[in-house]
């Protein structure tokens, strides 16, 4: 069956620390996704969901601008993040294993994900919504965001592993019948 997130209800954020000793977190405020999942076989599911860079905000105006530049996303140059799953695996009754290609910054590297499915409910609409927490871990690295402050007491401005954090509301298509 095939679903849209909801991205009203739902949210794609970051968490990095800063100076070896806070977490600066951020989100993306402008993004879009498609899931069409085999209930009976999630093996069989799939996930297509496309960020867009230049909607990042951290609450910080200086910050967030210098993100965009050719520091860190390029945001001109690669206006978009994608990730497109290659195979699911059912870890337990509401947990899964996603595996896909995570592209950012022209770099395409595979990116497992953790999602927890939070619950299943049917809105007043009658239509059928799931909630899931989606969580995993990159190296900025690994996809050419290699900017960087050494610090006099040691370490660096800002740590290469990136905590990604996504609160996910999904909303099933309704097939349109002629």
């Amino acid at each position: 069956m095939s679903w849209l997130l909801d991205t009203t209800h739902s949210q794609i954020g970051f968490a990095v620390k800063h100076m070896m000793i806070s977490t600066v977190r951020g989100r993306f405020n402008t993004f879009s996704g498609t899931f069409d999942i085999d209930e009976q076989n999630p093996a069989a599911s799939s996930v297509d969901v496309t960020v867009d860079v230049s909607s990042i905000t951290t609450g910080d105006a200086n910050r967030d601008g210098h993100l965009k530049t050719a520091d860190f996303f390029e945001q001109e140059k690669y206006p978009t993040m994608t990730y497109k799953s290659t195979r699911v695996e059912k870890l337990s009754d509401d947990e899964y294993r996603i595996y896909g290609d995570l592209t950012l910054h022209g770099v395409t590297r595979e990116v497992p994900l953790t999602a927890t499915l939070e619950g299943l409910t049917t809105d007043m609409q009658g239509n059928r919504r799931a909630g899931f927490t989606v969580r995993a871990a990159i190296s900025r690295k690994d996809f050419g965001l290699n900017w960087n402050v050494a610090l006099e007491s040691g370490g660096v401005l800002v740590s290469d592993k990136v905590n990604i954090e996504i609160d996910a509301q999904i909303i099933e298509r309704v097939p349109v019948t002629a």
